[in-house]
């Protein structure tokens, strides 16, 4: 410790920070403060998106959306909201795209040779093709006799009464369904714009052990799954909040009486 009354040695040259060079000033430029009032400095940029008007079906949409969430959802409308992985779902369109029904245009060319047989007096082959069939009264009906061996149903139908019914059907009748998601994905397979539901009757050989093991899923997540409970029923954060609060001067209250 240095003696009082004696000054500390300056540091070495060497050791000294040399400072900053001061920033020119132009005398020109005169520095204010900002004004944000009218004729003043413009306004920093702000997210706008809650205050813009969006258009009437994006706000049906949304309102639409938080209705869903709100709402308490019965069993038979909540088991649509479940539909299969994605892992499965691919398994299940390889399987079905092997046996898309002819187009149109196949149809027609089939048509033309089946007539050009006939003039020509040759016996053509009428036997009928393995395809996916289609059309809600067909798969239905294929359901009901017992002919369907498989059923993959739309998770977004509307209206979803069309389908809400199915699932209970092939439940009874013992027959595998899976719910998938997208109509559009489905209406593809049958060259369509849309499909409701879907059934196969029958594979071929070489398919079998992929539908059994498309089956046995079905089974397990769907046919014999637990009793599905009631959905929806979501509240908003403030409601949550507002909920929470009551519960825990519920405990108070009790805890107090108890005490």
């Amino acid at each position: 410790m240095a003696p009082k009354g004696k000054r500390v040695a300056a540091a070495p040259s060497a050791i000294k920070k040399d400072k900053a060079p001061a920033k020119p000033v132009n005398p020109l430029f005169e520095k204010r403060e900002k004004r944000f009032g009218i004729g003043g400095t413009p306004a920093p940029k702000h997210d706008l998106h809650r205050f813009v008007k969006w258009p009437k079906y994006v706000r049906i949409q949304r309102q639409r959306r938080v209705l869903n969430q709100r709402l308490k959802v019965p069993p038979a409308l909540h088991r649509f909201t479940k539909a299969a992985d994605k892992n499965l779902a691919e398994t299940i369109f390889k399987l079905l795209l092997k046996y898309r029904p002819e187009d149109k245009a196949a149809k027609k060319q089939r048509l033309l040779s089946e007539a050009e047989a006939r003039e020509k007096g040759t016996k053509t082959d009428k036997k009928k093709p393995v395809v996916v069939k289609y059309g809600l009264n067909h798969v239905t009906h294929l359901v009901e006799t017992g002919k369907a061996k498989l059923v993959v149903i739309a998770h977004d139908v509307d209206p979803i009464e069309l389908v809400v019914w199915l699932p209970a059907v092939c439940r009874k009748m013992d027959v595998p369904y899976i719910i998938v998601k997208g109509k559009a994905r489905l209406g593809t397979v049958v060259h369509m714009k849309n499909a409701a539901a879907l059934a196969l009757t029958a594979v071929k050989g070489e398919d079998q052990r992929e539908l059994d093991k498309v089956l046995e899923s079905a089974r397990t997540g769907f046919n014999d799954a637990p009793r599905m409970s009631w959905g929806g029923g979501i509240m908003g954060p403030k409601s949550q909040a507002k909920a929470r609060k009551r519960d825990r001067e519920l405990q108070k209250d009790l805890a107090q009486r108890l005490g």
